[in-house]
């Protein structure tokens, strides 16, 4: 897969705006693990294989098991192996990535927030929005992902 272009250069201002967005989650509270786990799964849905291996290679770093990385597509089938908080911001994070198709009901937010105090949802869903337009900008220009470039 051949880079299409350099959007950080071209576009450096707006990389520079997003990259404060991302300062502001890692500062928000939000547990560092918890938000690469949400940044893998928006990265699954999307098919975006430059962010899918960026998160893996994180939560790796961060210490997650293999066994439970490979699961995260599949979490709803895994049965204890993701805790309650971890399950809350998977199902948030599948249902406003796929926004179009769920228009994200009711039931989804109030379980959401049974879990998530208001400040973490706004924070969780700012950085769901931030993975999405992420992965956007990875595939609409084929950035490769590091796997790739090893290859």
């Amino acid at each position: 897969m051949a880079l299409r272009l350099d959007y950080t250069t071209i576009a450096a201002a707006g990389a520079k705006a997003l990259g404060g967005v991302y300062g502001y989650i890692v500062q928000s509270g939000l547990p560092g693990p918890l938000v690469n786990l949400v940044y893998l799964r928006v990265s699954q849905i999307n098919g975006c294989a430059y962010c899918i291996d960026m998160h893996s290679r994180d939560l790796i770093k961060e210490g997650l098991a293999i066994e439970k990385l490979v699961l995260v597509q599949a979490w709803r089938d895994a049965g204890g192996l993701f805790d309650t908080r971890e399950r809350a911001a998977l199902a948030w994070t599948e249902t406003v990535t796929r926004v179009a198709d769920t228009t994200v009901p009711e039931a989804e937010f109030q379980a959401a927030s049974a879990v998530f105090s208001e400040k973490e949802l706004a924070d969780l869903t700012i950085a769901i929005g931030l993975m999405n337009t992420y992965n956007r900008l990875a595939t609409g220009f084929r950035i490769p992902p590091a796997a790739a470039k090893d290859a």
